[in-house]
């Protein structure tokens, strides 16, 4: 009986959208079947980038790592808020909370660095199109992966620490949905001016200066593509770079509003809105910007379901 109750204490309480239960329902089924179409989606741009030669590129090399990425993200987060919309307790444990913050947060990161190296990816094909093969050689293509995936688990074990040491004094009850640094510093009952600035700092690194540079790259992108003279090789240089800016724009403008202000002010409301945007809306829309706008993907996926079907009839 003693080890239950104690197990309730550590419990967080997660009242998501609890202050207007009629929306609970429709909400749940909206948010299940955007669940859907991120696995389909993601799961089809990983199998189609790794099975078909005619993708194997640096671009789609990095557009499967991102599906993956977006793939773990809504899983991390979003059979637990459907668990709470449906049921009575809204509860997270303790530990899952924890693994919660940390896998969100890491992948959060990740994406960032990502988006950055896609971005200089695409400089590289359209500004340097003779030396591309050497620049973006397989082994470099890993190693760059490689090093984002770790700074971004580096960096949520930094960032998920400080704020699971902070002291809580009991509070458990957090108007979201799910366990994020802003809503748990808000638990806090001792100054939390230290974490602020750490997270400050770390928000900007990974969020403002990849923007920062994605947004340099692609201004010498822009000035490459001007002088060529011919409007359809320049209509299809942009058009290449057109799905990565979109997914660029989905997910840094939530993020930005989310980590790079003080904790102290933080909405809860907003919060909400933020996180449901790049938690679910970004990574359902992902694979689908990438589909909808490229023909070899498109054709892939063609030759995909082609060849099911024909297995199937034989």
């Amino acid at each position: 009986m003693w080890n239950n109750s104690q197990s309730l204490l550590n419990d967080f309480i997660l009242l998501g959208f609890s202050e207007h239960p009629w929306l609970e329902t429709p909400l749940f089924v909206i948010f299940l079947v955007a669940y859907i179409f991120a696995l389909f989606g993601n799961i089809s741009i990983i199998l189609v980038s790794h099975l078909d030669p005619q993708l194997d590129s640096p671009m789609y090399f990095f557009v499967s790592n991102l599906s993956f990425l977006d793939l773990s993200y809504t899983t991390s987060t979003v059979p637990q808020m459907l668990v709470n919309l449906r049921g009575k307790e809204k509860t997270i444990s303790y530990g899952g909370c924890i693994a919660q913050l940390y896998i969100a947060l890491a992948l959060g990161s990740t994406e960032c660095i990502l988006l950055a190296i896609m971005a200089f990816d695409r400089y590289a094909a359209i500004c340097k199109p003779l030396h591309y093969p050497l620049i973006m050689n397989q082994e470099r293509c890993i190693h760059m992966a490689s090093g984002t995936w770790i700074s971004g688990f580096a960096n949520s074990l930094v960032q998920s620490t400080l704020t699971v040491v902070t002291p809580r004094c009991g509070r458990r009850v957090m108007p979201h949905f799910l366990c994020e640094v802003p809503a748990l510093l808000k638990l806090a009952c001792t100054d939390t001016r230290v974490n602020e600035a750490e997270l400050n700092v770390l928000g900007a690194l990974l969020l403002l200066v990849p923007l920062t540079l994605i947004i340099g790259i692609y201004m010498f992108i822009v000035r490459a593509v001007m002088k060529i003279h011919s409007t359809e090789s320049r209509w299809k240089a942009f058009n290449t770079c057109a799905s990565h800016l979109l997914v660029v724009s989905l997910f840094y403008f939530p993020c930005s509003t989310m980590y790079v202000q003080p904790p102290s002010s933080y909405s809860h409301d907003r919060g909400k809105i933020m996180a449901l945007f790049y938690g679910i809306v970004t990574p359902t829309l992902n694979p689908f910007i990438y589909t909808l706008r490229n023909k070899d993907v498109k054709a892939s996926l063609q030759r995909a379901l082609t060849k099911e079907f024909w297995v199937k009839t034989r």
